[in-house]
């Protein structure tokens, strides 16, 4: 399905190096706001108390937010676990921690702002688990690369696949690159995002190289820009359909999806929005100056002995 058909090919080529040294002085961005600043790493990550509490009715997650934060607290998080009666804090490690005491206090607040609480669990999360979620984080992620590359490599070419792992690497730092700079919460939820952006990235990059794969084979007489013009042209109303209705659905949940669904969504927003540019125009210029050619995807025909030139047996 198409919205519109461009006739005449877009010269996105043309401007290849521009596109790339926009890229370039974005990744260094991130890049320096992740060695100076740091990542703003939630609980899960860096560890500390895990409160479980129970409501008779439906908890208001707002009220008691703002409980917590009214009593001092920062850098909670506070979800539903389970059922909407069933409210989950976590609350960040602090020096000389006593968990009972910390659950009488979390008790307290809520006592004062969200009544009707009855105390669950209380539960002590030390900041090796934090590390051992960081050391799973960074494994599934290499993993994810590392079978992007090689699917790549066997779907198309290794030019094609070091281009879009290029281009996809570079839309995880600058999500990170973002949370860096802002110092939004990291947590889990930010770091499933992260890999979903890969994966959704990834795909954009095998439509547009499917097309030029399919226009070398195809289509003599251009060369290598002409031919990436052709793909990209030819799929921008795909792109479109497909990252508009996925951003639809992104924004309603960075709008009504609530603290909880927050830096999540805010994630997969930025990684859309860079997601379109980098396998479009990062991988695509990439290929262009690794040297692709008609010639990888075109065997040459085979001259049989004792035949002339058009085929015929002499």
């Amino acid at each position: 399905m198409e919205f519109f058909r461009i006739k005449n090919d877009i010269p996105f080529m043309r401007h290849a190096l521009v596109f790339n040294v926009i890229s370039v002085l974005t990744f260094l961005l991130a890049v320096f706001f992740l060695a100076t600043r740091g990542l703003h790493l939630s609980v899960e990550f860096t560890g500390g108390t895990l409160v479980e509490v129970t409501y008779e009715q439906t908890a208001d997650l707002e009220k008691i937010r703002g409980a917590l934060r009214g009593s001092g607290y920062s850098d909670f998080s506070v979800q539903n676990f389970g059922s909407s009666r069933d409210v989950l804090i976590r609350l960040p490690l602090r020096d000389e921690q006593n968990t009972a005491r910390m659950g009488e206090a979390v008790m307290a607040a809520l006592d004062k702002a969200a009544p009707g609480a009855s105390l669950s669990r209380v539960e002590f999360v030390g900041p090796q688990v934090g590390k051992e979620l960081a050391e799973n984080g960074a494994l599934a992620l290499l993993l994810v690369i590392v079978g992007i590359v090689v699917y790549l490599a066997f779907r198309f070419e290794w030019r094609f696949s070091v281009s879009a792992i290029i281009a996809n690497l570079h839309d995880v730092i600058i999500i990170l690159g973002f949370f860096a700079f802002f110092q939004w919460e990291f947590s889990l939820s930010v770091l499933a995002a992260t890999l979903a952006v890969l994966g959704y990235s990834v795909n954009e990059s095998v439509v547009v190289f499917d097309r030029v794969r399919e226009t070398f084979r195809k289509v003599r007489g251009l060369s290598t820009p002409q031919v990436l013009d052709h793909a990209i042209t030819r799929t921008i109303s795909r792109t479109i359909i497909t990252h508009g209705s996925t951003q639809m659905m992104v924004l309603s949940m960075l709008i009504f999806g609530g603290e909880t669904l927050y830096y999540f969504s805010l994630a997969l927003t930025i990684g859309i929005c860079f997601g379109i540019y980098s396998s479009v125009l990062v991988a695509s210029p990439l290929v262009m100056w690794l040297g692709v050619s008609r010639e990888q995807f075109v065997k040459p025909k085979k001259q049989v002995e004792g035949a002339n030139e058009d085929g015929a047996v002499v």
